[in-house]
């Protein structure tokens, strides 16, 4: 057996990134890696740890210290998992830019994670250079091309590395009108490969079909990490595609896939596709539904549809993904639940962090080495998230069964959770502000069958104006970006408030959240 077989997973996930990198590249220095389903090109393992030296080398060129914020913007495609991968090898750590985010969101995140370089490819440039405009930041640019492996490693020095370094800087959308990053170490990103290998069972026979966002939690720890923790592989094309999504799992012999809700209820109202020539492709294991509640009759549907089994999970970017997941047949499934805890520690809590009976409703708090450090300089933010014993409250309402099986009931604040994402209320509100005629406005959550819930918003305008829904729904597009703004504007007298005068979204979410 050899060192990577005979180390156990719990083993690996204690390494730094460059450690495991180095230690496959030294194992199986063949085995493929990466798949570009669009060129057949692989990335072996021996040329991953070649492409991750090449990228420290280049950002070492640049005068980059050791342990700095170096951004990604760029789109999925195995130049990209290099890209990023090469950046934590370095001993840095990589910062997501989320490419649909809008123009404000960039920006603020450049410039908050004080990021020294940013690699952009020509197609994303322009949508960086724009933000820079209006960023605090000024990280150089580098082009991401292949020819950025080719960078020669003469005079490269790295520095050490250990699993508690940070590797990863993401940021995400909490209740306030700011995102806040999210800082994990390596060892974190680690545990979250880890705890999906664990809950599903892979090994290095198997391979990911990954069609999430690099940039999103779930396309980067469960399906590039999991894979390189379980020494697997991963098919990448540059984005979802119904009409290409169960050919390139044919073609390229995947073994499983990972998708949020959306996605899976596109595919199953997929007409073109003949769920006989599904039910045939003998190696595919089964499917995996992360970071929104999978609605059970569309679970349901979509089994019976293919014949292949959805697995269900739940995880959060500040844990690194992955904290509750059904088991794989034969294993039970519970229908509507993301699970039992798997790799880390799970509980419903009371108001003063303490465990309840099963069958109780509490808020959903976890604890293990794939959760967090800190959210980057926002001490008020991670004081009131990591408690001093290292629980992470989630934020979520939920229950737990007799069989450990979590049930989400709700969430204890206002984000609205669209296809997986985290969207700020207030990040609207401001949006809609932003118009001159508008006096009040208030975004809030609506009930969606494709993307669990979709983005709505109230506002009162002054008196003789003639703005329309259209107009504020295009300035929303311009400031935060399509996938955040509303799909519909209810123009009202005035908005519903409480005694103090604040206003109440729960109450417009009663009267048209359906």
């Amino acid at each position: 057996m050899n060192k990577a077989g005979a180390m156990g997973l719990a083993q690996i996930s204690a390494l730094s990134v460059r450690a495991l990198i180095d230690l496959r590249a030294g194992t199986t220095p063949d085995a493929v890696y990466l798949l570009d389903p669009a060129t057949g090109a692989s990335t072996t393992y021996a040329q991953l740890r070649q492409n991750a030296r090449a990228v420290a080398a280049a950002i070492s060129q640049h005068g980059v210290p050791p342990g700095s914020k170096v951004a990604y913007a760029m789109t999925n495609g195995p130049d990209t998992a290099c890209v990023v991968l090469g950046i934590i090898y370095g001993g840095h750590t990589a910062t997501a830019i989320n490419l649909v985010a809008g123009n404000d969101t960039i920006a603020y995140v450049l410039g908050h994670s004080g990021a020294k370089l940013a690699f952009v490819q020509p197609h994303t440039r322009e949508t960086v250079e724009r933000a820079l405009e209006t960023s605090e930041g000024n990280p150089v640019l580098m082009n991401a091309g292949h020819a950025l492996f080719d960078t020669p490693e003469k005079g490269l020095e790295l520095a050490a590395v250990s699993g508690s370094d940070d590797g990863l800087l993401m940021y995400t959308s909490g209740t306030t009108d700011r995102p806040k990053g999210v800082v994990l170490r390596q060892s974190s990103l680690l545990a979250g490969g880890m705890n999906a290998a664990i809950a599903h069972q892979l090994t290095p026979a198997d391979r990911a079909m990954c069609v999430l966002p690099l940039y999103h939690i779930n396309g980067l720890c469960v399906t590039v990490f999991g894979p390189l923790v379980s020494g697997g592989s991963v098919v990448m094309p540059p984005k979802f595609s119904v009409s290409t999504f169960w050919q390139i799992i044919r073609d390229h012999g995947c073994t499983w896939f990972s998708v949020v809700p959306t996605q899976i209820s596109y595919l199953l109202h997929d007409t073109a596709t003949d769920a006989d020539d599904v039910r045939a492709l003998d190696r595919l294991r089964f499917g995996r539904s992360a970071s929104a509640p999978l609605a059970p009759e569309v679970q349901e549907a979509f089994e019976a549809r293919f014949g292949v089994p959805i697995v269900e999970t739940m995880g959060l970017t500040e844990t690194a993904a992955q904290i509750l997941s059904n088991p794989l047949p034969p294993g039970v499934r519970k229908i509507g639940s993301p699970g039992v805890a798997v790799g880390n520690e799970v509980i419903i809590a009371d108001m003063l962090q303490q465990e309840v009976p099963r069958g109780t409703e509490g808020e959903v708090m976890v604890r293990g080495s794939n959760v967090m450090r800190v959210y980057l300089d926002n001490e008020e933010a991670t004081s009131q998230a990591l408690t001093a014993d290292g629980w992470l409250r989630t934020g979520d309402l939920g229950r737990m069964d007799e069989d450990g099986y979590v049930f989400i009931t709700g969430r204890l604040k206002e984000l609205i959770i669209k296809g997986g994402e985290n969207i700020a209320p207030r990040e609207v509100d401001e949006a809609l502000y932003a118009h001159p005629d508008v006096i009040e406005a208030a975004a809030f959550a609506c009930a969606c069958r494709n993307y669990g819930q979709r983005v709505e918003a109230g506002v009162a305008v002054r008196e003789g104006a003639s703005v329309t829904a259209q107009q504020l729904i295009e300035l929303c597009h311009h400031k935060i970006g399509k996938f955040k703004s509303p799909d519909r504007i209810h123009f009202l007298a005035e908005l519903p408030k409480g005694p103090s005068g604040k206003i109440q979204r729960r109450k417009l979410q009663e009267e048209f959240g359906g």
